[in-house]
């Protein structure tokens, strides 16, 4: 097997940094060498395969994105992104793992949803990947087939309670559901927004004329987050299931988390890159000379992004700090604006929803630390460590340590990155949503199971490297 030593870096956790060498060996990390430790008077180097020169700059267990959506089927169309575009833009990002979601829709066995995202995935994934299973249709061959979903590796499932007709469940569906969760372990991830009610206010503001993107936000008002971020939580500590609350953007939703958690109840909740910079008046005056005001169908996105004016990004960032946020991902569902988001012309109800950040995520948060939201061990706690923990990872995946995958980020904070659609973009859209973006730092060299992916900017890896991931229950839960 080949072996590799990357030296001269530092060694960054969820807990620490410290100056050391990573030894790899195939697909593991081997070794850890500290000064001081019984293998750094040898001559380890001269006796390796490859050595990767990392003085400067920081080693870290690469990036897991635990929300994203590869050729989801939604809105009339599909996400932009394949398993293998999608898992390459990853990889240049510095994510090296991602768990996606695989769907059961109304009148499906879950068993069939499954197996087709199996088909998708499997031989065209650039990075490993694991699934997440969206329950779609909740019935009684459902909540058999939910407590079978372990013997797969999939410990999570994905409820909504927003999008009637499309993947809704009401809450004696949800409580069913999370009976279930209760039983086996499965975490309950939620999409918590009060679908009918939003509907309606949808079709109101259409009725009056008001089409533009814009007015997606406004339909979906924070109050309908708050009030089923609460219903949720309620739900579930009426069964005693986990939860996990996808894609948070209102601060008023992360107060009834953090309410939650104070008393105790297994509650978790994650946000997004758009919601900790983005903003409904980015939105608004969003105006382009190709396609006036609908520009803003660009960030369409369900949670929508919020306004600065309210102070919700700056209660995300505080959010994170506090852990009363665990993680951040990136809900990756892309959409291009020809043929795609144009679709909602018109009607912002019809603009497909979802915006690409697969390949950003590493390098936004990591803004978060040269501007002081974070702390450069935190950057590495919600984009690794955490997700690992959260979904049944840890110990191979998001920690640097021997044993563990040799997943592995080189990456340069001295370096820097612009973001654009003629820069550094690999995502398969026509657009980007991080137009003009600056990062302070940069990707430097990106190795998954041993192997280096990327390397000077360029994709070494291939399609059909990355394996599928059978995970355990969570690891987070108190």
């Amino acid at each position: 097997m080949t072996t590799t030593l990357i030296s001269g870096g530092t060694v960054v956790s969820a807990t620490g940094r410290v100056e050391a060498d990573v030894l790899v060996d195939g697909e593991r990390i081997v070794a850890v060498l500290q000064p001081g430790s019984e293998l750094m008077g040898t001559d380890v180097a001269a006796s390796a395969d490859r050595v990767i020169d990392a003085t400067g700059k920081y080693v870290i267990p690469g990036g897991i994105d635990a929300h994203t959506h590869m050729q989801l089927p939604f809105g009339g169309t599909e996400a932009s992104d394949t398993f293998e575009s999608g898992t390459i833009a990853a990889a240049h990002g510095g994510t090296t793992s991602i768990i996606d979601f695989a769907v059961q829709t109304y009148g499906q066995r879950i068993e069939d949803g499954l197996a087709a995202w199996h088909e998708k995935a499997g031989g065209n994934c650039a990075i490993d990947y694991g699934f997440h299973q969206i329950v779609g249709d909740v019935n009684e061959a459902s909540l058999e087939a939910m407590k079978r979903l372990p013997d797969e590796g999939i410990t999570s499932f994905k409820m909504f309670m927003a999008y009637p007709g499309v993947f809704y469940s009401d809450d004696a569906q949800i409580l069913k559901a999370m009976q279930v969760s209760r039983d086996t372990g499965l975490l309950t991830m939620m999409h918590a927004e009060n679908g009918p009610a939003i509907d309606v206010l949808a079709a109101q503001l259409v009725d009056a004329g008001k089409t533009d993107p814009y007015y997606h936000g406004i339909a979906r008002a924070w109050e309908m987050e708050e009030e089923a971020t609460h219903r949720a939580i309620m739900l579930a500590k009426l069964t005693g299931a986990p939860l996990y609350v996808v894609h948070v953007s209102a601060k008023q939703a992360v107060e009834q988390l953090a309410w939650a958690r104070d008393k105790g109840q297994n509650v978790y909740g994650e946000t997004c890159p758009q919601y900790l910079y983005l903003s409904l008046e980015d939105q608004l005056g969003a105006k382009s000379d190709e396609w006036g005001a609908f520009e803003g169908a660009k960030w369409v996105c369900s949670t929508p992004l919020r306004s600065r004016a309210e102070g919700h990004q700056d209660s995300m960032w505080q959010a994170l700090r506090t852990n009363d946020l665990q993680m951040v991902s990136t809900d990756h569902c892309p959409f291009c604006m020809k043929d795609q988001k144009e679709l909602g012309l018109g009607d912002f109800r019809k603009i497909p929803n979802g915006i690409g950040s697969i390949e950003h995520r590493m390098d936004l948060m990591y803004q978060g630390v040269v501007t002081g939201e974070i702390t450069l061990e935190r950057w590495v706690e919600l984009t690794s460590t955490t997700p690992a923990r959260m979904f049944g990872l840890y110990g191979r995946k998001g920690v640097i340590q021997p044993g563990a995958d040799a997943d592995i980020v080189v990456y340069d904070p001295n370096g820097h990155t612009s973001i654009g659609l003629d820069k550094t973009h690999h995502m398969n859209m026509d657009y980007s949503a991080w137009e003009g973006y600056e990062i302070d730092g940069k990707v430097d060299t990106v190795m998954s199971r041993g192997r280096v992916v990327v390397e000077n900017d360029t994709f070494t890896g291939a399609a059909g490297h990355g394996q599928y991931l059978k995970r355990g229950l969570s690891q987070y839960l108190i």
